[in-house]
């Protein structure tokens, strides 16, 4: 049974079951129609008609946040909005490793369209199943938000410490190579088609591999990205929701600013800051709920808590002067080294 509420210090936000499966549904839908017609037309997209729909999603997104707020308030509003521009922005980070794996794989660019949108479709679905495992970790277990919160700080720690490294190669996951151990496959890839045949076999084709490398490295990510939205709102509904509207317009961020994205060196370095700042709202909103009997005898710590207004509002500037000061230092500073342009990559711990 999908939830409906989680408990909270304030009122929460009421979502009927009908409203939810109605989300889950036109979502359904329009991925559905995505990949049914680019599966029909594989090529690689248009500006115009990747500005249509990317101003589209967002325009969408925007909509849903302003309805949101004449129904709800502006407090789930702006939950809503924080949430989505970190899932937005955590997502961004994502397509270097994607722009990687197209590479150590050879897709051809106009099935590259097409492999994103079946990996992102995957990708929903996953983020989807640890959103419900997330909500229901929240509701039975107040303690959770230190160990989100430990992590998020955790990660940050990691993002910072890797700037020095370079990661312009995709490595593979041992999950990854399991799977090629044990499917017959070919190295010639066949349209669209998942599977081909090949002297009478049925032979996996690359682009199966590429689909589920996409949707598995984004599980990965989202072991951070996740815990980072439940810092922001504890709404189920509006962690998928921020979640779908990020993952739908993710297909038209890679073909627009593919390019923008070497130039773009501290990016990860925002991203670090940005988790590190919500990782430590979740340990000062784990403290004031308090119920562990070693921290303060069980007994809430009176601790400030980081209203949302302040946090969209650091969210806004952490990602406005990360982008301003990569694209001065690419436009003003000398030609950046491998390393710079690469800069640290999220590690959601050990590939699986």
């Amino acid at each position: 049974m999908l939830p409906t509420t989680l408990p909270t210090a304030t009122a929460a936000l009421e979502v009927l079951p009908w409203v939810w499966w109605l989300t889950i549904g036109v979502a359904g839908v329009v991925l559905a129609v995505d990949v049914v017609v680019i599966a029909r037309r594989p090529h690689r997209p248009s500006t115009r008609e990747l500005s249509v729909a990317l101003g589209g999603y967002v325009g969408a997104a925007v909509l849903f946040g302003l309805g949101l707020w004449w129904v709800a308030g502006g407090r789930l509003a702006g939950e809503f909005f924080a949430g989505w521009l970190t899932e937005y922005s955590l997502s961004v980070d994502n397509l270097f490793i994607f722009i990687l794996i197209m590479a150590a794989f050879s897709v051809p660019e106009k099935l590259q369209q097409f492999a994103l949108m079946v990996g992102i479709v995957i990708a929903i679905v996953l983020r989807g199943i640890f959103i419900a495992v997330g909500a229901a970790a929240i509701e039975r277990f107040s303690w959770v938000f230190y160990v989100f919160g430990a992590f998020l700080v955790y990660t940050a720690v990691q993002l910072v410490r890797q700037g020095e490294s370079s990661d312009d190669e995709y490595e593979e996951s041992r999950f990854m190579r399991f799977v090629e151990r044990r499917l017959p496959a070919t190295k010639s890839f066949d349209g669209t088609s998942l599977f081909t045949v090949e002297n009478g076999k049925r032979l996996a084709t690359p682009l199966l591999f590429v689909i589920i490398a996409l949707g598995t490295t984004d599980l990965l990510f989202a072991l951070d990205s996740i815990p980072a939205i439940y810092g922001l709102t504890r709404e189920p509904y509006l962690v998928l929701t921020a979640n779908l509207f990020a993952l739908m317009g993710l297909r038209q961020l890679y073909f627009l600013i593919g390019g923008l994205l070497k130039k773009l060196v501290y990016l990860s370095y925002g991203l670090a800051l940005l988790l590190a700042f919500i990782g430590v709202k979740l340990v000062l909103h784990a403290l004031h709920e308090n119920d562990l009997p070693f921290v303060n005898g069980g007994e809430n710590v009176p601790v400030p808590e980081i209203p949302i207004a302040v946090s969209l509002g650091a969210i806004v500037v952490i990602l406005g002067v990360t982008t301003a000061l990569s694209l001065w230092r690419t436009r003003r500073g000398p030609e950046p080294t491998p390393e710079e342009e690469a800069g640290p990559r999220r590690t959601s711990g050990d590939p699986v």
